[in-house]
């Protein structure tokens, strides 16, 4: 799979059902990979649309 045909999503606006999961799985202390690829959003949106609406996300070691 080639890198841009990677997220076919690219900059698409979160959903409520989307954020609402996020939240979700925060709080049940999953990592941001495993949150992103439940979601189907890239790490880096996973993570900047977490900060943006302060969730919490744990880091995995």
């Amino acid at each position: 799979m080639a890198k841009k045909d990677q997220f076919e999503r690219h900059k698409q606006p979160w959903k409520a059902d989307e954020a609402g999961q996020l939240r979700v799985l925060a709080g049940k202390g999953k990592g941001l990979k495993e949150i992103a690829k439940a979601i189907g959003r890239s790490e880096e949106s996973t993570k900047d649309f977490a900060k943006k609406n302060k969730i919490e996300i744990l880091k995995k070691r």
